[in-house]
């Protein structure tokens, strides 16, 4: 008699999952549709971000690209503090 039980709940259950299959369709399909819409809003705020960032760097640049040079010059004829690495050898 469990078993019938059982077999009638897991019956009665199938029935409402196919009655109410249409709606869950309706709400991947929602659920779908707004995940592009978010994805395309996200990935255009990552390209106005980077086109701040950009316009950024080129009106500064007067600025850093001097600075890099010295900064590349200084290290350039500046002395190693480190001393030289040991040679290992591998028998």
């Amino acid at each position: 008699m469990k078993t019938f039980l059982k077999v009638l709940l897991m019956a009665a259950l199938l029935l409402i999952a196919i009655k109410f299959s249409p709606v869950i369709f309706l709400g991947a399909i929602a659920g779908l549709l707004l995940a592009v819409v978010l994805g395309a809003v996200g990935l255009s705020l990552i390209a106005a971000l980077f086109a701040v960032v950009l316009a950024l760097a080129l009106a500064l640049s007067p600025i850093w690209i001097p600075v890099l040079v010295v900064m590349g010059l200084i290290s350039l004829f500046r002395k190693s503090e480190r001393p030289a690495p040991v040679p290992v050898a591998v028998a």
